[in-house]
């Protein structure tokens, strides 16, 4: 058996109805997977199944996932290994320290073109970061303002599949996957983008 993490894009419902997550634990649990747990209540399952390809467990999910719920949504797979060097790569560790909601990575199901890439750092304030870091997107957010034209700007239609989660959630994944980070949480809130 081995660990992965799915990540769903959205658990808006519609109609003002939310995923709750013993609903998506008890899904993932109907198609066969082990040791099925949630993260917060944004979308984050951890599972263990026999090794097989992540787009297949992206595919299995999202159709029971639309079965279940009635609403197609996307969902990124990674194994527990994987998850671990994303979680290492984080190319802004003192700000993930200061402020752990504010630096996120936009977790890809594609690596992201050179081109959409670019086109996002044009849209970084002067207060913000942004790093393509093995085809995943990191960002750091400014504080000092409401709305970021970067966050806006990191959707799917410019940069392909993908769902952002701040250093908070990625860090407490690592370690349900059984990786240790040892730097301090501050604000626990997560995000699903």
């Amino acid at each position: 058996m081995q660990t992965y993490v799915a990540l769903l894009y959205s658990i808006g419902l519609g109609e003002g109805r939310r995923l709750v997550m013993s609903d998506l634990k008890a899904m993932a649990e109907g198609l066969g997977f082990n040791n099925v747990r949630t993260l917060v209540s944004t979308g984050n399952l951890v599972f263990e199944a026999r090794a097989g390809e992540v787009s297949k467990f992206e595919q299995r999910l999202e159709k029971a996932f639309e079965k279940t719920f009635g609403r197609h949504v996307d969902i990124i797979v990674r194994g527990a290994v994987d998850w671990l060097k994303l979680a290492a790569s984080n190319p802004f560790p003192a700000e993930s320290a200061q402020a752990g909601d504010q630096v996120a990575v936009r977790v890809m199901r594609q690596a992201v073109a050179d081109e959409a890439f670019s086109g996002l750092q044009a849209r970084a304030d002067d207060d913000e970061k942004v790093v393509l870091v093995g085809g995943d997107i990191w960002l750091v957010f400014s504080r000092e303002r409401p709305s970021s034209r970067l966050l806006a700007a990191a959707n799917h239609k410019r940069l392909g599949i993908g769902t952002s989660r701040n250093w908070n959630t990625v860090r407490r994944l690592a370690e349900m996957v059984g990786g240790a980070f040892p730097s301090p949480l501050v604000g626990e809130g997560g995000s699903a983008h």
